[in-house]
């Protein structure tokens, strides 16, 4: 029940950057005036929006899921600071405790949601698999050495109990 859950908010949680990316890049004048209005270079909103829709994607998807979710807790809390930390406002004190949420399950993603059901587990399971499979092919082949190199010693130096065959003269 527990992998259920955790896979379920790791889609959810994704799914708010989808959203929110697909939005910038719908729309990115008005982003653009967002980001203005703090000091911030323009043309960011494009590669901001393809940023949050690729890192929620893989973050759903369970690829790469423990780079991006540090990514992306770096980026909210670089949002959070730059746009939602305004003492005395109630509407930025709501968006910096979601932020700070976010920011929690990013954490808990980056701790547990690569060990089930996603592309990163599957990957590490493979390559557990190929790594046996290639210990196995390894002894395999020491064990056919070994055979090789007895029966090459038997034929130049045979054991004194066996009887040798006489040699006849005629």
């Amino acid at each position: 029940m527990s992998t259920i859950a955790a896979v379920i908010g790791r889609i959810l949680i994704a799914s708010i950057f989808i959203a929110m990316g697909a939005g910038i890049i719908s729309d990115p004048a008005r982003f653009e005036q967002t980001i203005t209005s703090v000091g911030m270079p323009e043309g960011l909103a494009l590669p901001v929006g393809a940023f949050e829709v690729i890192a929620g994607l893989c973050i759903a998807l369970g690829l790469m899921t423990r780079l991006m979710a540090i990514l992306l807790f770096v980026f909210v809390g670089l949002v959070a600071l730059m746009f939602h930390f305004r003492p005395g406002s109630p509407e930025a004190l709501t968006m910096l405790l979601f932020d700070l949420a976010i920011m929690g399950g990013l954490l808990m993603i980056f701790a547990h949601s690569q060990m089930w059901w996603s592309v990163d587990a599957m990957r590490r399971d493979r390559r557990g698999e190929r790594l046996a499979r290639e210990a196995e092919e390894r002894a395999h082949a020491a064990e056919l050495r070994a055979a090789h190199a007895e029966g090459a010693a038997e034929a130049l130096h045979p054991p004194r109990d066996v009887p040798r065959p006489r040699r006849r003269w005629w």
